[in-house]
């Protein structure tokens, strides 16, 4: 009898993503099966009719949407619901939200050391658009690492701040909202930061070289903005360590297209691990991190010539 190995999307929002469907079957699911505008209170009773349809190590759920807190949320009620030797591995990435969060932190992580010797720990993190699934995820994830952060709002402090207590009450962190409505309010923020990350929406530009040219201590620009103009002047998209030379502190910047070939790497890399595991997976945020870590690692650490 033939065993296919299958991946359920739930999706709360009217569409499945093209990509996420695509990425299954890049990964050798022979069969992806969409549900489109799933509740949270339709999760449980999704999860036990596939699981007691074949429950095995061949069948995987895939949690996708807009919000990164829904999806953890749908993520722990289909935990929830696995009854032990039916259980099947679920993977939760709303929009490509936590496996970019993920290839962006990666990124981030191995440059700041090449620059610095340091970890992230003790520095100053601003994330722009820090408030949309990327941003929030992203600040989680250097949250973990130590960092301080900082989630910039272009609707203001109280909207930032509003966020940050919410995913810091959730995850046990200590973000901070910010305001970046204004030139003035960034050109405050840049003042302090060691690290700014681009998650505004693309399209726009939100941080020109005269700006950078007015952030002493910048090590790390990364923009995950692919589509012209690119967020950050002067960070082209193809970038991964590229020395801005216009910034006081010779800052790098890491580019849209290189953070996304990472991203893109995880997400199959997440996918596989659902198809080769012998036991159910959880996967969030934490698993892709540790998964990009080690693609990054290997991927942008400068090798030691031998002799």
């Amino acid at each position: 009898m033939k065993k296919p190995y299958l991946l359920h999307i739930f999706n709360p929002t009217k569409y499945v993503s093209p990509f996420d469907v695509s990425m299954a079957y890049e990964a050798d699911f022979d069969g992806v099966i969409p549900y489109t505008e799933v509740a949270l209170e339709d999760i449980h009773h999704l999860t036990q009719d596939i699981m007691f349809s074949r429950g095995s190590k061949r069948t995987g759920i895939f949690i996708g949407g807009r919000e990164y807190g829904l999806a953890i949320d749908m993520l722990n009620r289909a935990k929830a619901a696995m009854i032990p030797q039916f259980e099947v591995s679920v993977f939760a990435d709303p929009s490509g939200a936590i496996t970019t969060a993920a290839a962006i932190v990666s990124c981030i992580e191995v440059w700041v050391k090449n620059k610095t010797s340091e970890t992230l720990e003790g520095k100053n993190i601003h994330i722009l658009g820090g408030t949309g699934p990327v941003g929030v995820c992203a600040g989680v994830l250097v949250s973990n690492c130590g960092a301080e952060v900082f989630l910039a709002s272009s609707r203001g402090k109280k909207v930032g701040q509003g966020v940050a207590n919410e995913y810091n009450a959730r995850f046990d962190v200590n973000m901070q909202g910010v305001d970046s409505s204004s030139d003035k309010a960034i050109l405050n923020l840049l003042q302090t930061s060691d690290v700014i990350i681009n998650s505004v929406k693309a399209g726009i530009r939100v941080l020109s070289k005269s700006q950078l040219e007015q952030a002493p201590r910048l090590i790390v620009a990364a923009d995950v903005n692919a589509v012209p103009p690119l967020g950050i002047e002067g960070v082209d998209s193809n970038d991964m360590g590229k020395e801005l030379d216009f910034t006081p502190n010779k800052a790098v910047g890491i580019g849209a297209l290189r953070i996304g070939k990472i991203k893109s790497d995880v997400h199959y890399r997440m996918l596989e691990m659902m198809r080769e595991t012998d036991k159910p997976l959880f996967l969030d945020h934490e698993q892709a991190f540790e998964a990009a870590r080690v693609l990054a690692a290997n991927d942008l650490t400068p090798k030691k010539e031998s002799n």
